[in-house]
C-alpha cells in the first residue's frame, strides 16, 4: 500500500478509510492511540515472537473473531 515508515496514528487513519478490520503486534497501540476516534476495530496478535511460526497458530482464532470484532475496540488474540 506503501504506507511504510508511517507512524500509528496516521497509519490508522489511512487503514480506517479502506479496511474495517486492522491486525498488529503492537502491544503498546492501545495506550498510545485513542482508539475509539477511528472507525476501525483493532486486533493485537500476542505471540512469543513475531516470527510467522509463532504467528501462524493465531490465525483460526482471528478468523472466529473478525465477525465480532467491534469498531474503536482492541480484541487481544494470544496461544
Amino acid at each position: 500500500m506503501g504506507w511504510a515508515g508511517v507512524k500509528n496514528n496516521q497509519l490508522l487513519a489511512l487503514a480506517e478509510a479502506e479496511f474495517d478490520v486492522f491486525i498488529t503486534v503492537d502491544r503498546n497501540l492501545s495506550f498510545q492511540q485513542n482508539l475509539p476516534q477511528f472507525d476501525i476495530a483493532v486486533i493485537v496478535l500476542q505471540a512469543p515472537s513475531n516470527r510467522l511460526a509463532d504467528l501462524k497458530p493465531l490465525a483460526s482464532k482471528v478468523l472466529s473473531i473478525l465477525p465480532r470484532a467491534t469498531r474503536g475496540q482492541v480484541t487481544i488474540v494470544s496461544a
